[in-house]
Order: structure tokens, then sequence, then C-alpha cells
């Protein structure tokens, strides 16, 4: 899917002139953790609600309350923005956008356009909601996780299975990493499913099933 379904086009930035007690007000009143830092509306930084913390003194220190916010109104937030930006473009997929931000350990991307104009924002939020969305929880309770062979057909086979009990399939996910080599885990959500006892006997008879489980959200 591409992080132009599940960013934020509206996004609330900072000039780089800014103190830190501005952004930290900015930041409170929007109920946001991450902000754009722009130089003449041009992009060139971005930094969170971590990046404040950090920048602040520590709760030991000796300064009193008036000198403590003195000072934190003279730090500027150009002096907290990392030298290496960041970004993706809206045509990015949301996987790209979330290996990157696992990768670099970071927790929001800005999103530009080619030229390097600032389009909006995708965070760690919206990677959770995309992957909600994409894995069916809220159509259908049933999930079973497999490990099959590595080989054109296999998840075939088991959707059959499912579709003949009245299954109806509503997401299915893999993955290769946790997997023996030639195989792959398979995650497969159905509702609909007429009898799910005859169904789960039937499956872990013909494959390796890994688990069954019901997700009910409060």
């Amino acid at each position: 899917m591409p992080v132009q379904d599940w960013m934020s086009s509206k996004v609330i930035t900072l000039d780089e002139d800014a103190s830190i007690v501005e952004a930290s007000k900015l930041m409170k009143q929007n109920g946001i953790q991450h902000l754009p830092v722009l130089k003449k509306e041009r992009l060139i930084g971005i930094i969170s609600d971590r990046d404040l913390k950090e920048a602040q003194p520590s709760k030991v220190t000796s300064l009193e309350i008036h000198e403590l916010y003195y000072l934190l109104d003279k730090i500027k937030i150009k002096s907290l923005i990392s030298p290496k930006l960041l970004t993706t473009i809206h045509s990015d997929t949301i996987e790209k956008a979330a290996a990157t931000m696992l990768k670099h350990n970071i927790s929001a991307l800005p999103v530009v356009n080619p030229e390097g104009k600032l389009e909006g924002i995708i965070t760690k939020g919206d990677i959770f909601r995309a992957f909600v969305s994409i894995s069916g929880i809220h159509e259908a309770e049933l999930s079973f996780g497999f490990e099959l062979e590595d080989r054109p057909g296999s998840i075939g086979e088991v959707t059959k299975v499912i579709r003949t009990h009245g299954g109806r399939i509503v997401s299915i996910l893999t993955d290769y990493e946790r997997a023996a080599k030639g195989f792959r885990h398979v995650y497969i959500r159905a509702g609909e499913v007429r009898n799910e006892e005859v169904l789960f006997d039937e499956l872990k008879e013909k494959f390796k099933v890994l688990y069954r489980s019901h997700d009910i959200v409060d």
C-alpha cells in the first residue's frame, strides 16, 4: 500500500530558529510527537518529543525554574536536528517506510515530492493502523498459522480446504524469517466457517498448523 494512503497531509511545522520551549508547547497543544523543521519554507529536518526531552537538563539540575526556562528558550531547534535527513515519497510503500524507520530507529518520516517539498508525514502510529487494516482483524476473529513448503500452490491448497468449510478468506500474510529453509510461515484469517472444529481437524491432518487464534479487539 502506498504511503499516500496512510500519511497525514496536514502537517504542523516549525522554523529552525524556534526554541525548544516553542516546540514543546506546539507539540502539547496539538497532541503530536513530531515536528518537521523548515528553513525559509524548505524542509531541513525533523524533531521528536524524545529529542526535546534529551536536550533538556537533568531533573537533578541546581537551576531555578525560571533559569531553566530561560536556558531552554535560548536553545534553537536547528541545533537538535540530525545532519542526515531521511524522507519518503507518497508513492513509496508503507513497507519500505516501516523498514526505514526500523533500520534507523526513528518513529516518523517526512513525506516529500520529487522537488523535496514537504507533502505530509507518516509515523509509526500510521504504520500500525495500516498493518491492522491489512490483517483483517476487524473483519474476522479466526486466524491460523501454518508452516508450508515454499512452492507454487502450497497456499492455495490450504485456502481450498478452508473454503470447502464455508470460510471466507479475509487476509493472507507470509513470513520467511522464522521458517526453516525451503518453507515459509503463512498466516490466514478467515470468517464464516461453518464448523470450526471439523475444519481444524482437517487442517491438522493435512498441514503443519502453528496456531489457531480467536482475536477479539476490546
